[in-house]
C-alpha cells in the first residue's frame, strides 16, 4: 500500500500532518507525537521580527470548537533560526515552515532567509490569516495580490510552495486559481472561520479583539465543502483541514478531492490523533481494496 504523497518534486511519506499553530516548534510535544509516523510538521508562523501577540483570553471553548485570536505570536526569524530550527531539523518527519507577515515584503524577506540557511521541505504561505492585512484588507481575499505575491515567493524557491486559503470569501475558488496561476504547487483548504462568542453577565464580546478565527468539529462540513469546490477548479494537490477528529473525518477530505490532510484541534484533545488517523485511513483502502491515496481522487469526479 502506497500512502506517499507527491508535491512538486518531493514526497510526503503519509497523508496525516500537524497543523501550524498547534504543534509550536515540535519540541512541545516531544514524547507525545510519533514523529516517525508524522507525515509532515507545519511549524508556528514565522514572522520577520518577533510578535506577543493578541492580549488574553486568545483562546475560548465554544460548542463545537475553539476560538482562537492568537495574533501571530511567535519568536521571530532570527530565533527561529537559532532556537528552533535545530531541534527541527532534528526530526524524522518533512518540516514546512509557516510563513506569514504583514504586507508582501514581509513573506519575502521569510522565505528568502530560510532559503539561504535550511534545507526547509517546503513553505505553507499563510495569507489568510485575519491579522494578516494590506491596506486593511486580508491579503488572501485579493485574487490579484495572492497571484503577485505566489509569484513573487516563486522566484526565490524551488522548493514546494503550499498557499493557505481563507474560507471567508464569497468564492474561495477564484483565490484558488490565483495562487495556481502564481506557481503554487499545493493549497492548504481551509484555515479557521471567523467566528464571536459573547459573555452574556460582562454584555461584552469573550475576547477582546471581538472576532476571532472558530476551528474544530463545528467547520468540518466548511471545510470539506471548499475542498470539494476547489478541486473542481485547480489541478495541484490540497490538503484538507478544518474539524478533523477521527480517520473518518479525514477520509470524507481525502474523498472529497483532497490529497492529504492537516490536524489542527484535534491535537489538543489527543495529541496521539495523526498516528489513529493515519491507521484508520491505512484501514478504510484495506477494506476498500485501495493501493495509493490516489485511489481517493476518483470518487468526487462521480459525483
Amino acid at each position: 500500500m502506497d500512502l506517499s504523497v507527491r508535491i512538486r518534486d518531493k514526497v510526503l511519506p503519509n497523508p496525516v500532518g500537524a497543523a501550524s499553530g498547534t504543534i509550536g516548534y515540535g519540541s512541545e510535544y516531544e514524547g507525545l507525537v510519533d514523529y516517525d509516523r508524522l507525515g509532515a510538521l507545519y511549524t508556528k508562523a514565522v514572522t520577520p521580527e518577533p510578535r506577543e501577540g493578541n492580549p488574553i483570553p486568545r483562546i475560548v471553548e465554544t460548542t463545537a470548537g475553539l476560538l482562537n485570536s492568537i495574533g501571530l505570536a511567535n519568536v521571530g526569524l532570527k530565533r527561529f533560526l537559532s532556537e528552533k530550527w535545530p531541534y527541527l531539523s532534528s526530526l524524522p518527519c518533512p518540516v514546512i515552515a509557516n510563513v506569514a507577515g504583514s504586507k508582501p515584503e514581509d513573506y519575502l524577506q521569510v522565505v528568502s532567509v530560510l532559503e539561504e540557511h535550511t534545507d526547509m521541505w517546503g513553505y505553507e504561505i499563510n495569507i489568510s490569516c485575519p491579522n494578516v492585512k494590506k491596506g486593511g484588507i486580508t491579503i488572501g481575499t485579493e485574487p490579484d495580490v495572492v497571484e503577485d505575491l505566489t509569484a513573487s515567493l516563486r522566484k526565490l524557491t524551488n522548493r514546494p510552495l503550499i498557499v493557505k486559503l481563507t474560507p471567508n470569501v464569497t468564492d474561495i475558488r477564484l483565490i484558488a486559481r490565483a495562487a495556481e496561476n502564481g506557481g503554487a504547487d499545493a493549497l492548504s483548504c481551509i484555515n479557521t472561520v471567523v467566528g464571536m462568542a459573547i459573555d452574556i453577565k460582562r454584555k461584552r464580546p469573550v475576547i477582546p479583539q471581538k472576532t476571532a478565527g472558530l476551528s474544530g468539529p463545528a467547520i468540518k462540513p466548511i471545510g470539506i465543502a471548499a475542498v470539494y469546490r476547489v478541486r473542481t477548479a485547480v489541478s495541484i494537490p490540497i490538503i484538507g483541514l478544518g474539524g478533523i477528529m477521527n480517520a473518518d473525518d479525514a477520509i470524507e477530505y481525502l474523498l472529497a478531492g483532497a490529497s492529504c490532510v492537516q490536524i489542527g484541534t484535534g491535537l489538543f484533545v489527543d495529541p496521539t490523533i495523526t498516528v489513529k488517523v493515519l491507521e484508520g485511513i491505512e484501514e478504510y483502502m484495506k477494506q476498500n481494496n485501495m493501493n495509493s491515496i490516489s485511489d481517493f481522487s476518483s470518487y468526487w469526479k462521480e459525483w
